[in-house]
């Protein structure tokens, strides 16, 4: 299933059944009075967080949703039925934001967790609600009340623990791939990774989300190559792992272009904590003097699987930290 990241859809909850006008007639109650029953409300449409999904496809797809109506009120006292609530699940870290997006609604982070797009209408009262000692045989009820309609726009910015981030072809699918049982497409160009892959590394004792995310590139801030589009996924991740390429030659300008680019995004982001891996050292030996005497840096080759072990153990180390 190909990877949606944002979509626009329309909801409309149901409107509330009619309250009822009717009176009791029966053979021996020569005045019965008001039994009208209550209509009964609208169904709403409700967002709710599911873990399994992991992109809006399905969503964007379909595009509306529907809720039913509340039944009408009836005679004898019969209540009309509530319509049921219309669930659309979505993928855990949605944001939710109103028309053409200028106001957020919401976000469902967790699985289970719910969120009311548009609310049902309430049921009308039947006229047996309006009787009193004055006025014993009211001829009045409530009509529905409408339900609500609204254009709204999801945005799915990934939860993961950990982000690996990297310029086009740094590795970065190799060593997701090498943390963790996930297997990524890898190939030998840029951009093999459009669209963010998930997995999960285990430790003896913790258990964390890595996301192998698409490459920066210079100007991603603005929005260039994928710019925003990948930006917006390293938002909730505790810690980032920094991908460099040993080969290319100029890790050291690659890792000061990639902070630059975070931090115009998000300065946030870049505060937090983060490890430096030298990929591919298996074919630039001593690559990487260049960097700065106080950047920690860790050699791996995530091909040939050299330095991995330490990788996850320092991982695990700033992780338990955060």
């Amino acid at each position: 299933m190909r990877f949606v990241d944002v979509a626009e859809i329309t909801v409309r909850a149901g409107d509330g059944g009619d309250g009822c006008v009717s009176f009791r007639r029966e053979k021996f109650v020569p005045r019965g009075g008001p039994d009208g029953g209550d209509g009964g409300d609208g169904g709403s449409v409700v967002l709710r967080g599911d873990g399994r999904l992991q992109t809006l496809a399905d969503v964007e797809y379909r595009g509306r949703y529907r809720a039913e109506r509340g039944q009408h009120g009836m005679g004898k006292g019969r209540h009309g039925r509530s319509a049921e609530d219309v669930v659309i699940p979505v993928p855990l870290g949605t944001d939710v934001f109103g028309s053409e997006g200028s106001r957020k609604l919401g976000e469902l982070l967790k699985a289970g967790q719910e969120l009311v797009a548009a609310r049902g209408g309430r049921g009308g009262r039947g006229n047996a609600r309006f009787a009193t000692a004055v006025k014993q045989a009211p001829r009045r009820a409530e009509p529905g009340a409408a339900g609500e309609e609204r254009r709204l726009r999801l945005v799915l910015r990934l939860v993961a623990d950990i982000g690996i981030v990297g310029l086009p072809n740094a590795g970065k699918s190799t060593l997701l791939a090498a943390l963790t049982r996930a297997r990524p497409k890898t190939a030998d160009y840029p951009f093999t990774t459009l669209t963010p892959n998930l997995g999960v590394m285990q430790t003896r004792a913790l258990r964390f989300t890595v996301a192998d995310l698409p490459g920066i590139v210079k100007g991603a801030h603005r929005g260039k190559g994928l710019g925003l589009v990948f930006l917006r996924h390293i938002e909730r991740t505790r810690m980032l792992i920094v991908v460099l390429d040993a080969a290319a030659g100029h890790a050291g300008e690659d890792y000061r272009q990639l902070r630059e680019e975070i931090e115009r995004y998000d300065p946030a982001i870049v505060r937090r904590p983060l490890v430096v891996v030298l990929n591919k050292i298996d074919l630039a030996a001593g690559a990487g003097a260049e960097l700065t005497a106080d950047t920690p840096v860790l050699r791996v080759s995530a091909l040939a699987g050299t330095g991995i072990s330490g990788l996850r153990a320092a991982v695990a180390t700033a992780m338990s930290r955060c």
